[in-house]
């Protein structure tokens, strides 16, 4: 298959693409990696008029460290995230859901912006932008504004973006020394999206849970965050208390049926993840606890 014809933008600014995009309205479509992009345009599912390739806007690519956050540029490809040092020590939950992203020959192409952009449901960057509540940064010719993660992923292939904008940067916390994290899926084979994903970040003081925070992808029309969590709070951990937290978390659960799965699949494997990522967030903060003590 080959896409229908198109002309080739490639602007070295950012103002330049943002320029493009408002001349060329939605005959346009912006090229950040096209993992996901080329192949509809392959099988003529998209056929965008004017595509606007990032790849060559300068500062794009760039990850920043600061005492607090960690700013990613919209153009960093997922295997520059998966293999960085300073994101495995400032942020090791986003490097590590980063392995699960297909195969390694996608994640050479694939960005950051553009799995986010692309929203879809199953994918492991939107769920870790929500688990943490991200901040999306993103630029038109004439403004440039911050969207929280909570509010940036609509539906399903569906964002707050409107067509004039594009994403500069993705900008994430930093965990603390002491927060355990975990990340955890489940896909038929190796390199297909999940069935069902799930994100989890814990804190204990004292022996107890004094912070959580859990997030799951492929039950909904985009990922979302449970309050269930909360439970946990002021608890002493135990794989009791792990069970009935995933169970109370998924049992509202409506995932829907498809070729893959059925939605009861769905919601058991997110029972099952979510218990499995409580208890790997929490062996992983009192092994901290217990580094920091000595």
């Amino acid at each position: 298959m080959k896409p229908a014809a198109f002309e080739y933008h490639d602007p070295p600014t950012i103002a330049e693409a943002c320029a493009l995009l408002t001349q060329l309205g939605d005959e346009a479509k912006v090229l950040a990696g096209g993992q996901s992009l080329v192949p509809l345009m392959n099988m003529r599912l998209a056929t965008p008029r004017h595509l606007i390739d990032l790849k060559n806007v300068a500062g794009l690519s760039d990850i920043a460290m600061s005492e607090t956050s960690v700013t990613i540029g919209s153009m960093a490809r997922q295997r520059q995230i998966e293999l960085s040092p300073a994101i495995r020590r400032a942020c090791p939950i986003l490097a590590e859901a980063t392995t699960h992203i297909a195969h390694f020959q996608i994640r050479q192409r694939g960005t950051i912006g553009g799995s986010i952009a692309h929203a879809d449901p199953a994918a492991e960057l939107p769920l870790i932008a929500l688990l943490l509540d991200a901040r999306i940064v993103v630029r038109a010719a004439d403004r440039k504004r911050s969207i929280p993660a909570r509010d940036f992923f609509v539906s399903t292939f569906v964002t707050a973006l409107d067509e004039s904008e594009v994403i500069e940067t993705v900008v994430l916390p930093r965990l603390s020394s002491g927060e355990g994290w975990a990340f955890e899926e489940f896909a038929r084979r190796h390199g297909d999206f999940a069935l069902a994903g799930v994100a989890a970040t814990v804190t204990l003081t004292g022996g107890r849970y004094s912070g959580a925070r859990l997030a799951m992808s492929g039950v909904a029309a985009t990922p979302v965050v449970l309050p269930m969590a909360e439970r946990l709070l002021g608890e002493e951990p135990s794989r009791a208390l792990y069970r009935a937290v995933a169970a109370a978390a998924t049992a509202d659960l409506t995932p829907e049926s498809d070729i893959h799965a059925t939605g009861e699949d769905r919601r058991d494997i997110a029972c099952h993840l979510t218990e499995i990522a409580l208890a790997a967030a929490t062996e992983r903060a009192l092994h901290s606890t217990d580094r920091s003590a000595g």
